[in-house]
């Protein structure tokens, strides 16, 4: 974008730029990023952009752009730098105390919802009761709400900057009747008593090793916490898969993201556990080990 040449810089020509700076930066969709932050420094919908391509924009938005391309440079995830990510057609504000929802994690929403349906034919005079571990920006229990009326969500996380990203997602989609936020170590904040037909959680499940090798766009801009368990990558889900089944109702069903390099080992800790039946692992859309489900034991 500093180029002595005098041709004008046209939405079309920023893109183009862009798009091939992003490229040299290692990004895994530069056209579809330059697109997002200059349609921010716009003030635009992204669509509005391609009814644009010569029109010439002025001097603030050009500045705002340069920046955000700038940061976005460094590594900057685009969700941070625009303030929102799209989950589950729903636009889920985040920052860098919250994990950027991912595409893999609507697997998840998916898998609970079809067990929400399972287990409202034997639930009928009470909304169904599911309880979200790890929170983080809300995006899961909202993306469940959205899409499953009846049913009362507990959402709990150990960080209170991501419970206030979080509360203001819930709040933003007008569901704070119908979500309760909590601040809890994964279940051990909650009353013993409390009981739940469904339990669903997206948990830090990376191992030492892979989390050294991850890329600098999201080691140095996503919580720490939200990302590594510990040297193997299981011993987060470990100990949810112990303490679910003290709050699980009869039959209810528990519901894991995980990373496919761990799926077998997670299957095995279900299975000795005791607490559970009908353990499954499903694929994602790239062929993937990605969630794991188990039901538990009726007695």
């Amino acid at each position: 974008m500093t180029t002595p040449s005098t041709e004008p810089w046209t939405v079309l020509r920023l893109l183009e730029w862009t798009t091939n700076f992003f490229k040299t930066r290692g990004s895994e969709s530069p056209r579809l990023d330059a697109e997002i932050l200059l349609a921010h420094a716009r003030d635009c919908q992204r669509i509005d952009l391609y009814t644009s391509f010569n029109d010439v924009p002025g001097d603030e938005q050009r500045i705002a752009f340069r920046e955000l391309v700038r940061r976005r440079g460094d590594g900057a995830p685009v969700a941070q730098l625009v303030g929102f990510k799209e989950f589950y057609s729903i636009p889920i504000r985040v920052d860098e105390n919250v994990l950027v929802p991912r595409p893999e994690t609507e697997h998840l929403v998916v898998e609970a919802l079809d067990q929400a349906k399972r287990l409202a034919e034997s639930v009928i005079e009470r909304p169904l009761r599911v309880l979200d571990i790890g929170t983080g920006s809300g995006a899961i229990a909202i993306a469940f709400a959205k899409n499953f009326e009846n049913a009362e969500i507990v959402a709990v996380d150990v960080s209170l900057p991501a419970l206030e990203i979080a509360r203001w997602n819930v709040e933003k989609q007008g569901l704070n009747d119908r979500i309760t936020l909590l601040q809890s170590d994964l279940l051990g904040g909650l009353d013993s008593e409390a009981r739940f037909d469904l339990i669903c959680t997206n948990p830090p499940y990376i191992s030492q090793a892979e989390y050294d090798e991850l890329p600098a766009t999201v080691k140095n801009h996503e919580p720490r916490g939200a990302l590594l368990s510990g040297p193997e990558g299981t011993e987060i889900i470990s100990r949810i898969i112990s303490e679910a089944a003290g709050h699980l109702a009869a039959s209810g069903q528990l519901v894991i993201e995980l990373s496919p390099m761990i799926a077998e080992a997670c299957v095995r800790l279900a299975d000795s556990s005791g607490h559970y039946s009908d353990i499954k692992l499903i694929k994602d859309l790239a062929g993937h080990q990605r969630i794991l489900t188990m039901r538990r034991h009726s007695s």
